[in-house]
């Protein structure tokens, strides 16, 4: 009920902080990238013209496009929120509806809001309700009848609640009935309705718990349940005796209905297999890799050593690399690497699952048969929660499509399987459409995005053009032209020129702007200041590199436990930090604080366990999330926990004292900060999206953690993802949540929002280029922004006290280039001034050019908004100022560009901004351009 109050409360806030926005002439600039694009929840396409079609994006919002992927335009940026779940849209009346809130149910699944509405093509949308249902799996829509509706609600992720099951609507969404409920730990993933017989569905349900230390994806609610009077009342029909599993080993389901009476169901089923008829006399089998000698095992390929860790549900605490690292250091031997594996998971050791499965029934879920005899290997492997969507193509029931990791297809209706997703084709598979009137057209949505198929996979277009890439950290370098680094999900890490601009002039020149630095799932990134050249990242749990770009030369660095010591517990996103005082000294953070005193050679422990200790599951857990050095002082330290504790030391790691106790309990340290303002301030962001917990918790401590005061204010209510205080100006805080970016004016006492041109998407970090005076953002859905803060950092009280103020104006070169091109075709160059003033209030001004004989070259009476203002001058004379200057002066000579305008002769100008009597001044200067 919490969670569903605060979701109510976030979808008005953001109404109310869209109409009182002091920055809103602040735009923030994408800067892409947008060649990985992002994954794909759902699609939605128009049967008599499957060139137009609709996307949701997990994290990125909805898509829309009309010529077959060319392009695709955002349609939901107006949205509360752009975590999709599912999409349905009536053609006819071009009305969509989406499911908020993603039912994959990762790491990084963000809650929804309910159900989206649009009759407007996305213009405006309305909400009509499930608000608390916070991952919605499925909409149908009676094409007959858009006030009747059935909702597939899967629940809370992190927590139990009641509104979880199928709900529906006979008045369009104004009342809901809930028609079917397992219990609060099971909700439905799918649904699937007879296009012969509405009144036949069919609705999957799915028993899931994720914490943040275990998932466990299967349990006796998983079952198929079958309606026959359109969703009103269902009947469980994956019974005993129906041949369809029916125990605690049942996961995800997947349904596709090919008519009433013929549907197919994958299944993830986490049942042991059978023991093999052969028996061996390791009880604990192990390929023959983890028994050779170190060098024949480093042989191995990283795909087979990673799809055995897969198999095994080892992939979330270990990677191929990092075990060959161990092998070829000599820290460990393969048997040692053995033992360390078969420690962390014993169970799953002793047996393997089953894995996917499909079923499929000719007399409408009565009975079921296994459509293939051998085990579907090399699909799911430990990851069965994050796929299970199966298709049928609507005029052969034999043809079928399936994803997990790679995209499967069998003709014989799930006799015989092959793989049909290509080397441009991304890997994970969420969703794949079958064109009614040409079976061999598919169309495929992963987590790189859009692939679409004209011969049934043989050959794949990838439309990866929308910058909805998924970014987990951002750094900069300090080079004049700096660039961009960020890590992302699935996805790797890249690096780029901060100057990047949407273009696919790329594809004609070769080169893509942004090069891969690594793959995996990119994390944090760390640059020597001395040598740009020389990077620090990695991937997921612990796994980092110290990269020498120019030599193209790549070291493992992360430190190891000793043999005799209990394995080290990485986080997901480990931090790692080069040290401000000495770029030679490295610190990463596990459970414990190390240092490295040359960039990652050796390492020494510089802390105890900082951490509440091991939480027993299949997720590191008990683990440094954050840690910030000070600049005043080597040595003062401040690290935070994934199980809420927040340290502090003082002498460099020799003694530590815990200074949490006065914050809140048990939520995750998303953030800590050290000021670089004032020795004993320091910063803290709390986050609590594990626990269903969508409150704000941010908070300042001005003696170095001793006491706390929250920060919170008037920021709306949302999960905090990152905290940064400005490099220059103290009281310049801005704050990153899963539902945008907010910036304060005077250290946490009122927030506003700072978001103009970006939608309502996760911001996970934050950074600032501070010779650029440049803020780049990296968003969980909308890859990267940049946008100036020059004149954030000087409104200071000594401004904000005033009524009225204007910034300096830079003084420019009059060039021949002003309204002229360079061909016939080409766009001509129109230069303008950017005029910033500060008004303290919503007031009419009036906006004056004059030049130095006092003649008005340029007026304009605009609307101010209380904040900061932006008005633009052109440089250009109407013929009426033109007429004026001649008179002035009969030798001034005036000639129009090849747009048809006249522009400014060099000279000196006064830019007066007038509200009511008063008035302030500033220069703009246009100076001759030197001819050669």
């Amino acid at each position: 009920m919490k969670s569903k109050f605060l979701l109510l409360v976030l979808f008005f806030q953001s109404l109310i902080w869209a109409q009182n926005n002091m920055f809103s002439d602040v735009k923030l600039q994408n800067i892409g990238p947008t060649i990985m694009s992002g994954r794909i929840v759902d699609v939605a396409v128009n049967p008599e013209n499957p060139t137009e079609f609709y996307a949701a994006y997990a994290s990125g919002g909805l898509c829309y496009t009309n010529n077959n992927g060319t392009s695709f335009e955002p349609v939901m940026d107006s949205a509360p929120t752009l975590n999709c779940g599912s999409v349905t849209v009536d053609w006819k009346t071009e009305t969509i509806w989406v499911g908020t809130g993603e039912v994959n149910s990762s790491r990084s699944s963000y809650a929804g809001i309910g159900v989206l509405k649009s009759a407007d093509k996305g213009k405006t949308w309305e909400n009509i309700g499930l608000k608390d249902s916070h991952h919605i799996s499925r909409i149908w829509v009676n094409p007959k009848n858009n006030h009747e509706i059935v909702v597939a609600a899967l629940g809370h992720l992190y927590s139990p609640n009641e509104e979880r099951g199928v709900f529906k609507t006979l008045d369009g969404g104004k009342t809901w009935q809930k028609t079917l409920f397992i219990n609060q730990d099971t909700g439905i993933v799918d649904l699937s309705v007879a296009s012969e017989n509405s009144n036949i569905m069919y609705a999957a349900a799915w028993e899931r718990e994720r914490k943040a230390w275990n998932f466990k994806g299967n349990g006796k609610g998983s079952g198929i349940y079958k309606s026959d009077d359109a969703g009103t009342t269902w009947k469980l029909i994956s019974t005993d005796g129906s041949g369809f599993p029916n125990n605690e080993g049942v996961g995800r389901i997947g349904i596709t209905v090919f008519n009433q009476n013929v549907l197919y169901a994958i299944v993830d089923n986490q049942n042991n297999r059978p023991e093999p008829k052969t028996k061996t006399d390791d009880k604990l089998p192990m390929p023959e890799m983890f028994s050779a000698p170190g060098e024949v095992f480093l042989q191995k390929t990283n795909k087979e050593i990673n799809a055995y860790l897969k198999k095994h549900n080892l992939r979330e605490k270990y990677r191929a690399q990092t075990l060959k690292n161990w092998v070829e250091k000599g820290d460990l031997k393969p048997t040692e690497v053995k033992a360390i594996l078969k420690d962390a998971n014993k169970a799953l050791f002793e047996t393997e699952v089953i894995g996917c499965e499909i079923y499929k029934s000719l007399d409408g879920g009565k009975t079921w048969n296994r459509t293939h005899e051998g085990f579907i290997d090399d699909l799911y492997y430990s990851y069965g929660y994050y796929f299970g969507t199966i298709s049928v193509d609507p005029n052969n029931e034999n043809r079928i499509y399936f994803g997990g990791v790679p995209l499967l297809f069998s003709g014989d209706g799930g006799k015989t399987i092959e793989i049909i997703s290509k080397e441009n084709v991304h890997a994970d598979h969420h969703v794949t459409w079958i064109n009614p009137k040409n079976p061999n057209h598919i169309i495929n949505g992963n987590d790189g995005g859009i692939n679409i198929s004209y011969d049934n996979g043989a050959h794949w277009i990838k439309c990866n053009n929308q910058a909805v890439g998924q970014f987990y950290a951002v750094n900069v370098d300090n080079k004049e032209s700096y660039n961009v680094y960020g890590g992302l999900q699935d996805n790797g890490v890249w690096v780029a020129n901060n100057n990047y601009y949407p273009s696919v002039s790329w594809q004609q020149e070769g080169k893509y702007p942004y090069e891969s630095l690594m793959g995996g799932d990119g994390m944090q990134i760390q640059i020597d200041n001395r040598n740009s050249d020389v990077v620090f990242t990695g991937f997921q749990f612990g796994n980092y590199y110290r990269i020498d770009r120019e030599n193209h030369k790549m070291d493992f660095i992360s430190p190891q436990a000793k043999k005799e010591e209990e394995p080290l517990r990485f986080n997901w996103q480990t931090p790692i930090l080069l040290s401000s005082h000495n770029q030679d000294i490295l610190y990463m953070g596990s459970n414990f604080l190390h240092r490295s005193m040359n960039q990652g050679e050796s390492w020494e422990k510089i802390s105890p366990d900082l951490t509440k200790g091991t939480v027993e599951g299949n997720v590191a857990f008990g683990t440094i999330t954050s840690f910030s050095e000070s600049k005043f002082q080597f040595g003062l330290f401040y690290v935070g926990s994934d199980d809420g504790l927040v340290h502090v030391s003082k002498d460099g790691g020799t003694t530590w004292q815990k200074i949490s106790d006065n914050l809140p309990q048990d939520l995750w340290v998303s953030r800590v900060i050290a000021s670089s303002h004032e020795k004993g301030r320091v910063y803290i962001a709390l986050n609590g999206y594990r626990n269903d917990d969508f409150k704000t918790y941010v908070y300042v401590s001005e003696d170095f953690g001793t006491t706390w005061k929250s920060i919170k204010a008037n920021l709306p209510e949302s999960s905090v993802n990152v905290i940064l205080e400005d490099t220059e100006n103290e009281n310049l805080l801005f704050v990153g949540t899963d539902n945008g970016l907010f910036v304060s004016l005077d250290k946490g006492k009122t927030w506003e929002d700072f978001s103009s041109e970006m939608p309502n998407v996760a911001v996970h970090d934050v950074v600032i280029q501070p010779k650029a005076k440049e803020l780049i953002v990296g968003t969980h859905g909308r890859s990267l922004y940049k946008v100036g803060i020059d004149k954030l950092q000087k409104l200071t009280s000594d401004i904000t006290s005033k009524s009225l103020y204007v910034f300096e104006v830079p003084s420019i070169k009059k060039s021949e280039r002003w309204g002229n091109s360079w061909s016939a075709w080409g766009e001509p160059y129109e230069p303008k001034a950017a005029i910033w003033f500060y008004s303290n209030a919503n007031e009419e001004v009036e906006v004056i050019i004059e030049n130095e004989n006092g003649i008005v070259v340029f007026t304009k009476k605009v609307m101010s908004n209380k904040g900061l203002n932006l008005v633009e001058y052109d440089y250009t004379l109407s013929e009426e100022v033109i007429a004026k200057l001649k008179k002035k002066d009969k030798k001034a000579v005036f000639e129009k560009a090849s747009n048809g305008k006249q522009y400014v002769l060099p000279a000196k100008y006064s830019v007066n901004i007038r509200k009511g009597v008063e008035a302030v001044y500033t220069n703009l200067e246009v100076t001759e351009s030197k001819k050669a």
